[in-house]
């Protein structure tokens, strides 16, 4: 069978298919534990729910503008006022399927063939696959100094002619690191002055912990005409925990935004009309509820890092904020894929290999699960990989033998 060039060299999403996996697994009555998910358990707020329910009532759910409905992007200009002290009129805003198509369609406007993209590593799996699909280059920008908090040199020694963009995902998935307001500002200023796209995925930036603020890029930019090259990227999955309602958004120059209207009409239409009406709902309603979850999250971290502290030899910077913990595993094995495979296999734990993230010989372990599950699930994965633990293990009823060494 024939299949393109580019979809050849496309990697599926690690963190699908772990989770499908787990599925599989789960359906078969095993006791898995998913320390590799981005879901919160919290149900979507009350509000969300609330605004949907005349909708459905009424039965008329239909299509919707390519580019979101009027109501929807009144509530996504009222957000990006309130969190971002910036007023941006209806023609600035996208609404899309998840804050992941506001990036794909963004870079579909954006990039030309064998153009470039540049992303500090570790990074979101998607984001090389995504380039790729636009048959452009990613290029990925290791901080030099090891850590996991990139210098604007990082970045720009990277930077060449074929560059046309650069994403900031701040704070970040995997590592949790939010990233310092004057490496926000250093690139902000360096794409202005180098003509550059900077899309600023900002999926996390109200899930945060030990009192931070979120960082305002607007705060940094000398543009702020309809000739900004500024790109700034939202959604409700994460900071509501409406994972399954896909709605994401966009905000930028009118132009670039006419042009991802454009390509998203032929793409997948507009977003389901129902599934707006619960995200105007959420951003609209009480605003509680991600307090509370940012507060779950925050304790859920705290653990997560003490039990891994009873680890000899692992390796893990705190988080600033996200749902996730990169931990250096690379003591127990530097083939990332290999452990994680080896820990869903011994003990039903599921954690994502950090080769997918661009670092090899750790994993990211998910703390947005509860408190029972992040400390059973490192408990599991202490038993299988210090040999100092005792031999057997007990799994519900099931007794575990470790013969492995």
């Amino acid at each position: 069978m024939s299949i393109s060039q580019m979809a050849r060299t496309l990697n599926e999403s690690a963190t699908m298919k772990l989770n499908e996996k787990a599925s599989i697994l789960r359906a078969k009555g095993e006791p898995v534990i998913h320390l590799g998910g981005g879901e919160p358990k919290s149900r979507a707020p009350f509000d969300a729910i609330l605004s949907t329910t005349g909708m459905l009532n009424s039965a008329e759910i239909r299509y919707t503008p390519a580019d979101g409905t009027p109501a929807m992007k009144k509530a996504i200009i009222r957000y990006t006022e309130e969190f971002y002290n910036r007023l941006v009129a209806p023609e600035n805003v996208i609404a899309t399927s998840g804050a992941k198509q506001a990036i794909m369609v963004a870079l579909h406007a954006i990039l030309n063939p064998q153009e470039e993209v540049i992303f500090p590593a570790p990074y979101w799996v998607s984001y090389p696959e995504m380039v790729k699909l636009c048959q452009a280059i990613p290029v990925t920008a290791l901080p030099e100094d090891g850590t996991f908090y990139p210098k604007l040199q990082d970045i720009e020694e990277k930077v060449g002619s074929y560059t046309k963009a650069i994403i900031i995902n701040s704070p970040n998935n995997p590592t949790g690191a939010m990233y310092s307001e004057e490496f926000i500002a250093d690139v902000v200023g360096f794409c202005e002055k180098r003509d550059l796209y900077l899309i600023m995925d900002d999926i996390y930036h109200r899930l945060i912990f030990d009192g931070r603020t979120p960082i305002n890029c607007y705060d940094f930019a000398k543009d702020l005409s309809e000739n900004s090259k500024l790109i700034v990227v939202n959604g409700v999955s994460k900071q509501y925990a409406m994972t399954g309602y896909r709605i994401g958004w966009a905000v930028a120059n009118k132009r670039l935004t006419e042009v991802m209207g454009i390509i998203q009409g032929h793409q997948t239409s507009g977003p389901s009309g129902l599934l707006q009406k619960a995200a105007i709902g959420a951003i609209n309603g009480v605003q509680s509820s991600v307090a509370s979850l940012r507060a779950t999250l925050e304790n859920n971290r705290n653990i997560m890092i003490d039990s891994l502290k009873s680890f000899e030899g692992i390796k893990v910077t705190v988080p600033d904020g996200t749902f996730y913990c990169f931990a250096d595993f690379s003591v127990y094995g530097k083939n990332s894929n290999e452990l994680a495979e080896f820990l869903i296999d011994k003990v039903q734990v599921v954690t994502v290999p950090g080769a997918e993230f661009g670092m090899e010989g750790y994993l990211r372990l998910s703390y947005c699960g509860t408190i029972k599950e992040i400390q059973k699930g490192i408990e599991r994965i202490k038993w299988a990989l210090d040999l100092n633990s005792p031999s057997e293990l007990y799994i519900g009823d099931r007794k575990l033998v470790r013969d492995w060494t």
